[in-house]
């Protein structure tokens, strides 16, 4: 069976990483270019079955590609998700006129992107690859920090060993250390994504606690948060060896 071909264009490339990864579950090929004429010329080459293009990017911009793009009529079909910067007014209008047929909204969020993907492709798959880990963790609640430890870790969320009552959905803020020759502080803002209670456990295998959904990251812990899942995947494979 043909997999489905998913173009990603941008000229940062840790966003291209970051977008890759949300897709490394998916029966799906992931294609890159770094700007609009990279991606014209690859896209002319072999047709893919969706792009994301970033709005702002040099030597051809989302909307100048994506305006040559919908005026050629072997492949307005294409799908095209452009991604806008928050705050910048008129980014939707432009693209709309552009011919894009839906956009979101940098910073990326995981779960929006894959639910927009699976939009034009069922070959994407929603869930994350999950390492086990011991990862002590403080998170706040209102202004009073508690402390648990993640049970689990993926470049999207982690699941927290609690007894702390949360709500589903509540905005939270955590900080942790990744295990590494230097310790390294990460500070992310997520959410409570599911509730694992005491006496109503929806994952038995796991204690009682939550599992979080990152929402809000910066690029290097991007990067950091990938090199260590990375690292711990290839161990638990038998190739690698422990910091």
């Amino acid at each position: 069976m043909t997999k489905a071909k998913i173009l990603l264009v941008d000229d940062t490339r840790l966003v291209l990483e970051l977008e890759r990864s949300f897709l490394k579950l998916s029966h799906v090929d992931v294609l890159t270019a770094n700007n609009g004429a990279e991606a014209l010329e690859s896209i002319r080459k072999d047709p893919p079955d969706l792009i994301f293009m970033d709005m702002h990017m040099p030597v051809l911009d989302g909307i100048a590609c994506c305006t040559q793009l919908k005026a050629d009529p072997f492949l307005c079909g294409i799908p095209v998700v452009m991604l806008t910067t928050a705050g910048r007014d008129g980014d939707r209008e432009r693209a709309a006129k552009a011919g894009c047929d839906d956009f979101l909204t940098k910073p990326i969020d995981r779960r929006e992107f894959l639910e927009m993907a699976r939009k034009y492709t069922e070959d994407v798959d929603r869930r994350e690859l999950r390492i086990p880990c011991l990862i002590p963790v403080l998170f706040l609640l209102g202004r009073s920090p508690v402390s648990a430890h993640a049970l689990d870790i993926s470049d999207g969320g982690l699941f927290l060993a609690s007894l702390e009552q949360v709500q589903e959905d509540r905005a939270i803020k955590l900080a942790l250390y990744l295990p590494a020759l230097k310790p390294v502080l990460m500070e992310v803002s997520g959410r409570v994504a599911w509730v694992n209670e005491e006496g109503n456990r929806l994952n038995s295998s796991l204690p009682p606690g939550f599992g979080v959904e990152f929402q809000s990251m910066e690029e290097h812990e991007v990067a950091l948060l990938k090199s260590f899942l990375d690292a711990e995947a290839l161990i638990r494979s038998g190739h690698g060896a422990r910091f």
